[in-house]
C-alpha cells in the first residue's frame, strides 16, 4: 500500500512537538466575560491536581498557577505520550474597577472558574443633569 507524504502536516507535527517541549510554564486557554456586576474567568486545566492550583491577587495583577504531573508507569515502554505535563502560568491586569477583596475561585471538572466582582464605584449609575436656566425659571415661577 502506497502512503502519501504531506509536507505541511509533517511541518505542523514538528512545530507542535517543538512548542510542547519548550522550557518554562505553559499558558492555559481561558474565556473571560462580564455578567452583570461581575467578571467570570474560566481556565481549562484538565488533569491538574486541584491542590496545585494557586490564584493570587497583588494590587491589580491576577496570577493563576497550576502544576500537572506526567503519568508514570514503572517499566512501561511508551508508544505515545502526548498529554502535556509541567507548570501553567497566566497573568491578567484587572484594572481599578474591580473588588479585589471579593474575588473567589473554584475548580471543577478540569475548569478553574474565577469570579471577579465589579466594585460599587465602577458600576453604571444615572447622573442628574443640572441646568442654571431651568433653576432660574423655577425661581421666577415661585415668586
Amino acid at each position: 500500500m502506497a502512503m502519501s507524504f504531506d509536507p505541511f502536516s509533517e511541518f505542523d507535527r514538528l512545530a507542535s512537538s517543538l512548542l510542547q517541549s519548550r522550557p518554562g510554564p505553559r499558558v492555559m486557554p481561558v474565556d473571560l466575560y462580564r455578567d452583570q456586576d461581575r467578571y467570570v474567568l474560566n481556565a481549562d486545566l484538565p488533569g491538574v491536581d486541584p491542590g496545585s492550583v494557586d490564584v493570587d491577587v497583588d494590587g491589580q495583577l491576577l496570577t493563576i498557577r497550576a502544576q500537572r504531573t506526567a503519568g508514570s508507569a514503572e517499566g512501561a515502554k511508551w508508544l505515545a505520550q502526548e498529554r502535556p505535563a509541567g507548570s501553567y502560568l497566566r497573568q491578567f491586569s484587572i484594572g481599578e474597577g474591580v473588588d479585589t477583596a471579593g474575588i473567589s475561585a473554584s475548580y471543577d471538572n478540569g475548569v478553574l472558574s474565577v469570579i471577579i466582582p465589579v466594585s460599587e464605584k465602577a458600576k453604571p449609575r444615572k447622573v442628574q443633569v443640572v441646568s442654571q436656566a431651568r433653576d432660574d425659571a423655577q425661581k421666577s415661577l415661585a415668586s
